[in-house]
């Protein structure tokens, strides 16, 4: 379903696992991803699967072809690559500007990471979290916490975690491994085709809330990548 556009005192994020920009159809088409992002209407997005699997590990998503389209790009990668592990951000808009980013290595038998983002936007001061984590739940537990414990050491500063959370279940089992954030409720995502799992999913720190979400299923979503994105209308809490 496309989402109505963002009211003015809101910012629309997204996550999007764009699987290195292979779609179902087993064609690598960038730009088809960036039609999905215009139908999202967000003003900054992460990003999973960016790059290439093999090293030097490439943009999957070129860097031209983002600045032809207005997107500018958080230098996570460097050599050429687009993300950290793979992980993401990007943004538009005159009204939003970069201050500080990080990358973050988390724990577990595969190679798994996230990247911090820090903006200046009409909301004020946001930190986002770009993850996408393992496959495995006893890993995937460990990585919430470990980000937790991260986050307890930094300056406080509204913020939300996004991405690629590799969860099937419904019930609240990261939740309780990270109770400083709160996770918008779970809606399917993953298979693109017929959505079933909530493997995507946002969540907010204090100080923020999101008055709407959903996941974005408009075509070309249904094809350009194995999952939907997912979106959220963020705002200040006391604002509202």
């Amino acid at each position: 379903m496309k989402p109505p556009p963002p009211e003015p005192d809101l910012l629309r994020l997204a996550s999007y696992n764009i699987q290195k920009c292979v779609g179902l159809d087993m064609r690598r088409r960038p730009r088809r991803i960036l039609q999905v992002l215009d139908g999202v209407g967000a003003s900054v997005v992460v990003l999973q699967e960016a790059d290439k699997r093999l090293p030097p590990r490439p943009a999957a998503l070129p860097h031209f072809v983002l600045n032809e389209a207005g997107w500018q790009i958080a230098d996570l990668g460097g050599a050429g690559s687009l993300g950290w592990h793979g992980n993401a951000v990007i943004w538009r808009g005159l009204d939003i500007s970069l201050t500080q980013m990080a990358h973050l290595t988390l724990p577990g038998l595969e190679p798994r990471g996230a990247v911090r983002v820090e903006f200046m936007t009409p909301l004020g001061p946001l930190r986002i979290v770009g993850l996408h984590l393992g496959l495995i739940g006893q890993y995937r537990r460990m990585q919430v916490l470990h980000l937790s414990a991260e986050a307890a050491t930094w300056a406080p500063m509204p913020t939300v975690w996004a991405g690629d959370f590799n969860d099937w279940a419904r019930r609240p089992t990261l939740e309780h491994s990270a109770p400083h954030m709160r996770f918008l409720p779970a809606l399917p995502s993953f298979p693109a085709p017929r959505p079933m799992g909530p493997l995507d999913r946002i969540a907010l720190g204090p100080g923020l809330t999101a008055p709407r979400h959903g996941v974005y299923g408009e075509r070309p979503a249904h094809v350009a990548s194995d999952h939907l994105p997912i979106w959220a209308d963020l705002t200040l809490a006391e604002a509202r």
